[in-house]
């Protein structure tokens, strides 16, 4: 099984941002917000994290936008079974983490499929270089990307 690199600090406002955003998505704003809910690795109680899911190819995939996310961690001891909340529902899933060879073709894409918000985050807290996919794809092996299976 793979393991985090190093961390990186993320931005001083992620968690509070990340809390405002779950605060709205539960009380009817933000609805189609994707939530993963996994349980810790030590305490088992249930995390809820707001991610950017994008489809490529007809599959749908998550990345770890900064190494050593306390997500991942969690993905990776739970042997990536999960739940996935998106629009009120709740589907059971499994995440699977691509090799750093698989996971070029979906980095490469990432800056185009997810919106600018996340890809500007990570360049802005030095994860990657630029918003381009060659950019991107140099981060196969430190930010793990994963497919999104149903359980």
């Amino acid at each position: 099984m793979p393991t985090s690199p190093p961390p990186v600090t993320p931005p001083r406002w992620l968690k509070p941002m990340n809390t405002l955003f779950l605060f709205l998505q539960r009380f009817g704003a933000m609805k189609e917000l994707p939530v993963l809910i996994v349980a810790g690795r030590r305490s088992q109680k249930l995390r809820r994290t707001p991610l950017t899911v994008v489809e490529l190819e007809g599959e749908r995939y998550v990345l770890e936008g900064f190494p050593g996310a306390d997500w991942v961690r969690n993905v990776r001891a739970a042997d990536g079974l999960a739940r996935l909340s998106i629009g009120g529902r709740a589907t059971d899933v499994r995440l699977t983490e691509l090799s750093a060879e698989q996971a070029i073709p979906v980095l490469r894409a990432w800056p185009e499929l997810s919106g600018s918000d996340g890809p500007k985050m990570m360049k802005d807290a030095g994860v990657v270089a630029d918003v381009t996919p060659d950019a991107f794809a140099a981060v196969a092996g430190r930010c793990g990307v994963f497919r999104i299976d149903p359980r």
